[in-house]
């Protein structure tokens, strides 16, 4: 295996994906997460098309995979759409959880509540959530639905392939915006691909001051139908010269040059199938997102007899709100503060 051994850790690279879960939902909150990696410049040089980026999958194949299997160990990292719920063998948060919890794992020691989860990854979220009675109290433990066994195991094999290939997992950073607080933005905006957008150039600086003056390689999930960034890029950036690389339909990338290292920014539309950091991102993202349903459903299943938990998706969450409406006149909610505008 001596393609997979790189002696020379320090001569990395920053590797970013980011994504969001919860853009269109009735009910919940928005929550967009970037992860970061480092890897060997070596294998970075090595790319034929460096727009296309590292294969992690390929690299890190032998502690991870790409898509479920019940007879395979390794740890599933994917579209977060695809692992989560009914459509997969295991159902729920199981896969989520194991791969969210397993790469955190990495950085320090599992969160042991979902409180101190999202104390690690989004410091200050606990001012935005004292705002809503569902989650301004809610905590419960960490995993929900995997066992500690596994996840040690998982983290174990993850760390001896992250060790054997010099990639180094630098951690994951969330931006999460409840109902009421997406509402005033996109009221402020009027438009709430603007938000999204805030909220993904919010993740990179955030990303920035954790990891250092260093070169960055970001790739972000595609925000709609949308093809060209140069304009919000550079009102958000300022003191940087862009230079547009790409656009098209498939991927916009452009690079920043700025000092101390220079960055380079790619939209890619479905990033997630394309890029295992984007990926991962999805998945926490998602993760977040329903441990966060996890508090709303609890909140007013414990106010209304017989009540259906929702995933806040259009549909499902008119028939929830139809379903608590004298629970909302009685607690005195502002709908503002539940029901997202779309």
């Amino acid at each position: 295996m001596a393609d997979r051994c790189v002696p020379d850790r320090a001569a990395t690279s920053t590797i970013v994906g980011i994504d969001e879960a919860g853009y269109g939902p009735l009910l919940g909150p928005l929550v967009v997460s970037a992860v970061a990696f480092d890897v060997p410049v070596p294998v970075l040089k090595a790319l034929r098309n460096p727009a296309d980026g590292p294969d992690l999958w390929q690299i890190l194949r032998s502690s991870i995979k790409k898509t479920p299997d019940r007879r395979d160990p390794r740890l599933a990292v994917g579209d977060s759409k695809k692992l989560y719920g009914k459509r997969t063998s295991t159902g729920g948060l199981m896969l989520l959880e194991r791969a969210v919890l397993t790469f955190l794992m990495q950085t320090g020691q599992m969160p042991a509540t979902m409180r101190s989860l999202l104390g690690r990854v989004c410091p200050g979220l606990a001012d935005l959530l004292a705002h809503y009675p569902w989650y301004a109290d809610s905590d419960y433990d960490l995993p929900v639905e995997c066992s500690l066994d596994d996840l040690r195991t998982q983290h174990n094999a993850l760390s001896h392939d992250l060790a054997a290939t010099g990639v180094r997992f630098r951690g994951a950073w969330v931006e999460v915006l409840p109902s009421g607080h997406f509402n005033r933005l996109v009221g402020a905006t009027r438009n709430k691909a603007v938000v999204l957008f805030g909220q993904t150039l919010r993740l990179v600086q955030r990303v920035v001051d954790a990891v250092g003056p260093r070169p960055l390689r970001v790739w972000v999930d595609r925000q709609g139908g949308r093809i060209g960034y140069r304009r919000p890029l550079m009102t958000a950036f300022d003191d940087v010269r862009l230079e547009v690389l790409e656009e098209s339909p498939e991927r916009s990338s452009y690079r920043l040059t700025r000092q101390p290292a220079p960055w380079v920014i790619r939209f890619v539309r479905h990033g997630e199938a394309h890029h295992l950091p984007v990926a991962l991102a999805s998945m926490v993202s998602k993760y977040v997102r329903e441990l966060l349903m996890i508090c709303l459903n609890r909140y007013w299943c414990a106010r209304v007899s017989g009540l259906r938990p929702t995933a806040g998706y259009y549909q499902d969450g008119r028939r929830f709100l139809a379903d608590i409406d004298a629970a909302i006149a009685r607690q005195r909610v502002d709908r503002q503060w539940l029901v997202r505008s779309l």
